[in-house]
């Protein structure tokens, strides 16, 4: 008879989490910081360090990777809550920034650390519902736009990332981007300003 697994981690199991989960911390505070601090950070020795993650790209890689899964998991949620293409914009975008507003450094530093094809790629299942979205309301007439709905699902995506680097840069306060992420988003789909504020403003209420 084979034994009953209990289901609790195993010592290496707790020890990636454990690097995972101060690695994002630290590289939040220092974009800068290097395998050594984290180790050190993490109570464990840099080889254990590198047993789990061969490389610093490859730790990033990996919290990018948890990144692009709760964004997929707030766009899914705030999407699922709305009624209508411009709500669904609206609440999805509103859903994501509450994840992005956390992971905006990393993302930058993802960036450079990992390769912009790799993001999108990662940001691919996201970046269909989205198109979904889109092309129901150009369809339906609820947006206006020269584009189709891919590419517009594109600009948005873009627009994210230019949101958390105004942030970082320190051009937009992050307790109003999340509002301004929304409302430039309805309005780069075609929606008259005005409406776009008003819908937000109610969403966020």
């Amino acid at each position: 008879m084979a034994p009953m697994t209990t289901g609790t981690p195993s010592r290496a199991d707790a020890n990636r989490r454990r690097i995972l989960d101060v690695a994002l911390t630290e590289l939040l505070r220092d974009p800068d910081a290097s395998m050594d601090q984290i180790a050190r950070a993490a109570g464990v020795v840099r080889r254990t360090v590198y047993g789990h993650f061969p490389s610093r790209e490859a730790l990033v890689g990996t919290l990018v990777d948890g990144a692009v899964e709760a964004v997929a998991a707030a766009h899914a949620k705030g999407r699922e809550a709305a009624e209508g293409p411009a709500e669904a914009v609206a609440r999805g975008t509103l859903a994501v920034w509450e994840i992005a507003d956390r992971y905006r450094i990393l993302v930058a530093l993802a960036q450079r650390s990992v390769t912009v094809q790799g993001i999108r790629d990662r940001l691919t299942p996201v970046r269909e519902a989205c198109t979904e979205v889109l092309r129901q309301g150009l369809d339906e007439g609820v947006f206006s736009s020269p584009l189709p709905a891919p590419a517009l699902a594109y600009v948005h995506e873009q627009l994210l990332f230019a949101l958390m680097e105004a942030v970082n840069e320190g051009m937009l306060a992050a307790e109003e981007a999340g509002r301004s992420a929304a409302v430039t988003a309805l309005t780069a789909a075609g929606v008259p300003a005005s409406r776009a504020t008003e819908l937000v403003a109610k969403l966020s209420d």
